[in-house]
Formats: C-alpha cells, sequence, structure tokens
C-alpha cells in the first residue's frame, strides 16, 4: 500500500509541477534584429564569452556571419557579432553564393588553449571549412582558422577530454569517416586513425556521456541510418560496442538528427533517446527512447509506451531538462512543425503540456537550449529555428 501512495504522490506532484511553470515569450522585446530575421540558426552553444559572470550565447547561422548574442546580466541580449572578425572574399564564390560566409552547423564552446576563457570551433557542411576563433580573455576572437587540420562535409562537433590529459579534444561528424582531433596544446592534430573505428555514414549528431559509469566520456553517434556507440578505454581509443548493448533493431532509426540521454526513470542508469526525422533518407520518423534494462545488460526500446507515440512527429532536436524542479528529467522537441514539451512524471513516463505551457509557437525547429538566461534560478529556453525568427521564453 506505501509504494502505492508514494506512486500516487509522485504523479500527483508532477502533473502539479507541470502545471505551475509558466513560460512567457520575450523574443521580440529581449533579442536584437539579426535573430528575429529569416535565417537559419542551425545551433546553439551557452557559456561565458565575456567573463562577466552571466550566459552569453554562440549561434551557428547557415550561409552568413555566425553570431554571438551578449547577456546584460538580466536576459536581455545584445549582437556582440562584431567580437568574430569579418570574413574576407580571397577568391571567386562560385560555387558557393555565401561565401566568405559558410554552411555552419554545429558550434563547440570550450577552453581549448587552457588560458581560462571560452573559445569556438564552428564547423561546416557543403563548403567544407571549419572555423577556429581564440578569444582574447575580453570576449573578442581572433581567426586561427588556417590551423585547423581537416576539412569535411561536417555536421556534428563534440568537445570532451577524450585521453584525460587535460586538454579539450574534439570529434567531428562527417558524411564518411567521423575525425578524431586530439588537442595538443592548443592546436589540434588529427588522430583519427588510430583511435578511431572505421565508419563511413552520415552523422547528424554526436553526445558525449559516460556510458559504462568509469570516469571517462564515450560518445553516442546519431546517424542518418544506423547508429554507433562508442566506448572509451579512458585513453582516447574508441571502440564500436553497438551491437554488445544495443539490438539490431533499434540500430535502424531511419533519420536521426540528435541523440541525448538522461536517467528517465530513476534508476541511476543513464538511458538514450534519438529524435528522428524524416528529411532526405525518406522513411518514418519512429522514435526511440531506449531504457537501460539492468539484467539483461542491454537497451530496450519503450518510446510508444513512454511518449505515447512514435511517427507523429519529425524530432529535429531534443534536451533532456529539468524544468518543474521536481527532480526528473523533462523532454523538450524541435520538430518540423514547431516546439514541444513533454513532462515526466517522475518514473519516466511523459506527457505533452506543449498547449499549456508554450501555445501558439510554430515553425521549422532545428535546435533548443534550456539554461537560466535572466539570473532568476528557474531554466529558460532558447529555440532555433530555420526560416523564421528564433524564439527566447523565460520562465515565470
Amino acid at each position: 500500500m506505501k509504494s502505492v501512495i508514494t506512486s500516487l504522490a509522485i504523479l500527483f506532484s508532477a502533473a502539479c509541477g507541470a502545471q505551475d511553470i509558466q513560460f512567457r515569450n520575450v523574443s521580440v522585446t529581449h533579442l536584437p534584429a539579426s535573430v528575429l530575421s529569416n535565417h537559419n540558426t542551425m545551433d546553439v552553444r551557452i557559456g561565458d564569452i565575456d567573463n562577466d559572470g552571466d550566459p552569453d550565447l554562440v549561434l551557428a547561422v547557415e550561409y552568413f556571419k555566425n553570431v554571438i548574442l551578449i547577456n546584460d546580466g538580466k536576459g536581455n541580449f545584445t549582437d556582440g557579432s562584431d567580437r568574430l572578425p569579418d570574413k574576407t572574399a580571397t577568391q571567386n564564390p562560385a560555387p558557393w553564393r555565401y561565401y566568405p560566409y559558410h554552411d555552419s552547423e554545429d558550434v563547440a564552446l570550450e577552453d581549448f588553449d587552457n588560458d581560462g576563457d571560452l573559445d569556438i570551433v564552428i564547423v561546416t557542411e557543403d563548403d567544407e571549412i571549419n572555423e577556429y576563433y581564440i578569444n582574447d580573455g575580453k570576449g573578442y576572437f581572433t581567426d586561427h582558422s588556417t590551423e585547423f587540420p581537416v576539412t569535411g562535409v561536417t555536421n556534428a562537433v563534440i568537445a570532451a577530454d577524450f585521453d584525460n590529459d587535460g586538454w579539450t579534444d574534439l570529434m567531428l561528424g562527417n558524411n564518411g569517416q567521423n575525425y578524431y582531433l586530439r588537442n595538443n596544446k592548443g592546436r589540434f592534430e588529427d588522430a583519427t586513425a588510430d583511435r578511431m573505428p572505421v565508419m563511413e555514414d552520415i552523422t547528424q549528431d554526436l553526445e558525449a556521456f559516460d556510458f559504462d559509469q568509469d570516469g571517462d566520456p564515450d560518445v553516442i553517434v546519431g546517424n542518418e541510418l544506423d547508429n554507433i556507440l562508442l566506448e572509451n578505454d579512458g585513453n582516447g581509443f574508441f571502440s564500436d560496442v553497438t551491437g554488445r548493448y544495443i539490438p539490431e533493431e533499434y540500430q535502424e532509426n531511419g533519420e536521426t538528427r540528435e541523440a541525448d540521454f538522461a536517467d528517465i526513470n530513476g534508476d541511476g542508469k543513464v538511458d538514450l533517446y534519438f529524435a528522428n526525422v524524416t528529411l532526405f533518407q525518406g522513411m518514418p520518423p519512429v522514435q526511440r527512447m531506449l531504457i537501460w534494462d539492468n539484467n539483461r545488460r542491454k537497451f530496450n526500446d519503450e518510446a510508444l509506451l513512454r511518449l505515447g507515440f512514435t511517427d507523429t512527429h519529425s524530432v529535429v532536436d531534443a534536451d533532456f531538462a529539468d524544468l518543474n524542479s521536481d527532480g526528473a528529467p523533462d523532454l523538450l522537441f524541435q520538430t518540423l512543425e514547431g516546439p514541444r514539451i513533454f513532462i515526466n512524471d517522475g518514473q519516466g513516463f511523459f506527457t505533452d503540456r506543449t498547449r499549456q505551457l508554450i501555445p501558439g509557437l510554430s515553425g521549422m525547429g532545428i535546435d533548443v537550449e534550456v539554461y537560466d538566461l535572466n539570473g532568476d534560478g528557474k531554466p529558460d529556453l532558447y529555440f532555433g529555428n530555420f526560416r523564421t525568427s528564433d524564439f527566447y521564453l523565460i520562465q515565470e
């Protein structure tokens, strides 16, 4: 009887929490014109660019100069893109009409040279030119892109100290072989051949997490076809362990655009979510919510049971975050129709609360980020969109 009462209490608490939280759209009043346009925001990263104690934003923008948004400390943002150097055209732009800017796709924001401030890497798809910027300590950047050792059709980048040497390394997700770039005192070296298995995939996302709980970052690779789980040996050498832990029928996801992870059901084990779409591969957008089964030592797909849908939405991005402060990770989606919020009941079952929490938002969503942007202790939402204005919502 006690366990039943406890379960009911959790469900009631979660339901009440979902009703208690409220978001206000402050896009027009709190964002500059540069992100209220119809440009394509492909990725957003949050960090204190100028070392003033509040979170700023770095945006990868297709076909235009990438954007930096500077926070005034109260969640109001101004355009700080002048902190990135302008590009100069030195050749004929053909075939890239947007040259000297790039088909920017993803951002890594970390202290790559170990001097105490955040530097920037932005990877590029069609024109295969990646960007590397070093922070001067005051939030202004010098261009070190010519030092970047590789090119490629790249859609994803993840930064972590994979080899445990105190320097933040990079992994790049490509159309073709993915790259491992080892950080050698602020300079990146291509260590792919020694440290990565051969993978000829179309990768759309990379996420670093300690899958095996041994203290080092492993990587989940989100591909347009079969996804891959890479296990780190602790020294930055990776092996493909997908078949050992993810049954084959769950690897064939259609077209994954985002992978994310959290302990969804509170059992102390990390679970996985694959956000799938119908775009280039023409396959149904079957969602995969993979729950760790400690008895079988494998993942089970429980998407329909826990989400209530599998192929209703094409999900481009998904982030776990505890929106209502009940200790359970909720789930935010960016779909081809707009953002959605699903609230966790505390046991890993989700209910769609979009209409109650963020009504009236629509458009082709690409990225979502959750962070306390105005310093009031409550998580706020930033939605990066395709061919429409970005959305910025603060929690009241």
